[in-house]
């Protein structure tokens, strides 16, 4: 629909539902003043105008709690929901910022108005008070204060500047909510407690996931400083194109999760996955160097994949591609399911045609090219498939000479250890099933214990003749253990279940076979035109191939020219190249153009 910074690519739908969401929030905070202002609860000492400040302050506060009953399901990667509307944690992460944003934006207004009507009150000393039967504002001040912490390390600059201080600072988001639970109380938690639920349960499956060391089978190392790691996974283990795995290894950082793009194809490698890191930080950097050395293990802990329910670009008459620099990965698990699919299909025309466009600042990220083809893979696979690469090398303004060493690929292969185990569905092949009796048992369980405390503890402190009333506190807490004591229990219980069935397969020993790599890489096709095709592991690609050097793609020219009914236009990069795209295409000088974005950076 528009493209504008900072908010980014902004689609027709997404600019419905926006509208949509903004008039919510409007008619709510309407609704909540009006009733307000009817019934208003006047303060001694305070005038009609200040009651009725404090009065918007507090709705804004209701408000921001609106926001919030929405604010987990984006994150929420292994969500029953998302996939419902077509979208994933990924695609979806822009609703949580953007939501964030607001929330945050209308909690301070919330906060700086009660603040100026205690000093106009002089009254100051509410800021203080930990009442036992009603708000405390003392959580509500330490919630506020964790929060602006989190968002200030958030926003792009500090984020990608300083990503482990956003790292660290964004899980004190626990914290966040225990404060803000106990500011708010139980009334209005169960306003947000479906996302927060939902995302407790995906955050324990998780972890229970990653308490398993991945089999990392072999890592390919090429020399724009790009590496490949080759996991074992299982059979029954089914992803599409475009999903991404988290990734921790312990020997680099004990804490840290990245996500990175998933470049396999589970129809054409059924017992591996592998995974695409270029190495742009400290963290990826360490990795690389340590890959470097002799290594015989790597304990590597793995969560996901995650992805897209369907192979949506499968529908399109041609796709095409444009990436920039790493932004090339998603685009070779979309090669890969074409390759399996034109040969599923055997020529069929349901097999769209692809231009994969790729900018790379280089000569050496050349090789990443390398990765369309699996490591055992061959020549013969790609040649069934309607493909033409148009490859830019912006900062080499012609060919370099020719370094043998510098061009070559390193495979290191890694010795079987027995406690390490294949990647799994986390709750294995029956995911959502399993899901689903999940999220359904914990939510009874955690109405029956709630039932029982409210009935056997809680009741009987407020009604036994007295005007004692329950501690607003220990309510709180007791909501948030049960909670938290259901979801443990249920998730934990189905999980070990889920493992013992899918245990005979998993446990079978994977014989470590090193197999023999190409050290020529395609990278070098531009360096050895003089020699026979033939010569070349994979000759199909280097006919498919026109590399450009010194210049930059003129994406409007190359987007206008495509002719066919139906082009899909997926562009993966640098965020000026993904609203360039996005300009073309709803531009209306082509009435072909599909548009779709895919963007690991926010």
């Amino acid at each position: 629909m528009f493209v504008m910074s900072p908010i980014g690519i902004v689609t027709a739908t997404e600019l419905a539902f926006t509208v949509m969401f903004a008039a919510l929030l409007i008619w709510s905070l309407a609704n909540y003043l009006r009733t307000s202002f009817m019934h208003l609860h006047r303060h001694e000492g305070a005038e009609l105008w200040q009651d009725k400040f404090r009065s918007v302050s507090l709705r804004l506060g209701y408000i921001g709690n609106t926001c919030w009953a929405f604010l987990f399901f984006p994150v929420t990667r292994g969500s029953s929901i998302l996939p419902l509307v077509g979208l994933t944690s990924e695609s979806s992460i822009k609703y949580h910022i953007w939501l964030g944003h607001l929330s945050m934006v209308l909690f301070s207004l919330h906060t700086i108005g009660f603040i100026i009507f205690w000093a106009m009150t002089d009254d100051l000393v509410e800021m203080v008070e930990w009442s036992r039967t009603y708000v405390s504002n003392v959580a509500g001040e330490i919630a506020i204060l964790i929060a602006l912490a989190m968002w200030m390390t958030s926003f792009p600059r500090v984020r990608r500047k300083m990503f482990e201080v956003f790292f660290y600072t964004h899980h004190l988001y626990i914290l966040y909510i225990l404060f803000y639970a106990i500011h708010v109380g139980v009334t209005y938690i169960c306003m947000i407690a479906p996302g927060i639920f939902l995302f407790l349960i995906d955050r324990h499956l998780t972890f229970l996931q990653s308490r398993h060391r991945a089999r990392l089978l072999s890592a390919r190392l090429l020399p724009c400083q790009t590496l490949e790691l080759n996991f074992s996974k299982s059979p029954g283990l089914s992803y599409n194109p475009t999903s991404i795995v988290f990734i921790n290894v312990p020997s680099v950082s004990k804490l840290q999760w990245h996500p990175f793009t998933v470049n396999s194809n589970c129809n054409m490698e059924a017992d591996k996955l592998s995974v695409v890191i270029k190495t742009e930080g400290s963290w990826s950097s360490k990795l690389y160097q340590k890959l470097s050395s002799d290594l015989d293990h790597l304990e590597v802990s793995v969560e996901g994949p995650y992805g897209p329910s369907t192979s949506h670009f499968l529908r399109h008459e041609q796709l095409v591609m444009v990436s920039g620099g790493s932004g090339i990965t998603p685009f070779i698990s979309i090669i890969r399911e074409l390759i399996y699919q034109s040969q599923l299909q055997q020529g069929n025309s349901h097999v769209p045609s692809i231009l994969l466009i790729c900018a790379f600042k280089n000569s050496t990220d050349l090789t990443m090219l390398d990765l369309m083809l699996p490591l055992s893979g061959s020549s013969a696979q790609i040649s069934g498939l309607q493909l033409q690469i148009e490859a830019y090398v912006t900062r080499d303004k012609e060919e370099a000479p020719v370094d043998t060493q510098e061009h070559t690929i390193q495979t290191r292969w890694f010795k079987p250890n027995p406690s390490d185990s294949p990647i799994s569905a986390v709750l294995g092949p029956n995911n959502w099933l399993c899901l689903g009796a999940i999220i359904s048992a914990s939510f009874l369980m955690f109405l029956v214990f709630l039932g029982i405390v409210t009935r056997y503890y809680i009741y009987p402190v407020e009604n036994n003749g007295s005007e004692e009333v329950y501690h607003w506190t220990f309510k709180v807490l007791w909501f948030l253990f049960l909670t938290c004591a259901a979801i443990s229990v249920c998730s934990s219980a189905v999980f070990l279940w889920c493992k013992r069935q899918n245990g005979t397969v998993e446990s079978k020993q994977i014989v470590n076979v090193e197999g023999q790599t190409p050290t020529t890489s395609p990278g070098s096709w531009i360096y050895g035109r003089d020699q026979e095709l033939e010569s070349f592991p994979h000759q199909s690609l280097v006919q498919a191939t026109k590399v450009h050097f010194g210049a930059r793609p003129n994406l409007t020219k190359i987007l206008l020219e495509c002719k066919g009914e139906d082009v899909g236009v997926l562009v993966c990069g640098p965020r000026k190249m993904r609203h360039e795209v996005a300009k073309i295409c709803p531009s209306g000088l082509a009435n072909n153009l599909h548009f779709e974005a895919i963007s690991f950076n926010w």
